[in-house]
């Protein structure tokens, strides 16, 4: 474990607080991580400079959120300066949104909780609403998510959601480089990172619902410890 001196290494915890059942979770566990967590509620979020002074940003479930563009800031941030990033559930859907918007050039992407007319839904709903289910993930080898589980080829995952990527955007977005390193028994992608990023893994389950102050999710471990070592590098 990196050790560093000085001020426990700050995590952003983004989204409105109370909207979701993983926020108890996460107030349940946040005194057993190795890192401060702050909520950052959405609507303060006005650019980059709301989020100075954090080692990572956490996008947690809740969407739609109440100021959607601080989100997909914060998202772009963590994605183009290295900054560490987890997006569980909404954070996955949005990560999607902001690399489709700023990297493919589809201005238009868009959630359809948010404009049921999106001319471009990138998230639509789930051929079947995950709310509370449990569903084997399998790994993709040599991404970073497999090495979070040891490289294992396969786990069992929470979910408690009701939308997902478009099918129909999948292969463009893999053609432009980012990685799905997760997916589902029926070939649909839940797990999204970037190669070359220091870390930065969005999943649609949320690893928080099963974590307990004494059994934190491997993903959740591993997303501070990387938190941590960003935190020893620009202390």
């Amino acid at each position: 474990m990196t050790t560093i001196t000085g001020p426990r290494p700050r995590l952003a915890l983004i989204g409105d607080h109370g909207k979701a059942p993983a926020h108890v979770r996460l107030d349940a566990i946040r005194a057993e991580l190795p890192v401060t967590t702050e909520w950052v509620p959405t609507d303060s979020i006005t650019g980059p400079e709301s989020l100075e002074g954090f080692h990572g940003i956490w996008v947690v479930p809740g969407s739609p959120y109440e100021n959607k563009d601080g989100v997909l800031a914060a998202i772009r941030l963590a994605r183009e300066t290295g900054l560490p990033y987890l997006g569980t559930c909404g954070g996955f859907q949005h990560a999607l949104i902001e690399y489709a918007r700023t990297v493919l050039g589809l201005e238009d992407a868009d959630d359809v909780q948010y404009d049921p007319d999106a001319a471009t839904p990138l998230i639509v709903p789930l051929s079947c609403c995950m709310a509370g289910e449990q569903a084997p993930l399998k790994l993709v080898a040599g991404t970073l998510l497999a090495s979070v589980y040891g490289d294992a080829e396969q786990s069992i995952e929470t979910y408690h959601c009701k939308y997902g990527l478009n099918p129909d955007f999948v292969d463009q977005l893999q053609a432009s480089g980012l990685v799905f390193s997760g997916w589902d028994t029926e070939g649909a992608p839940r797990a999204v990172e970037v190669a070359g990023h220091p870390f930065f893994v969005g999943s649609l389950y949320q690893p928080e619902l099963v974590s307990t102050p004494d059994s934190i999710h491997p993903l959740i471990h591993a997303f501070t410890a990387a938190v941590t070592a960003n935190a020893a590098v620009t202390v």
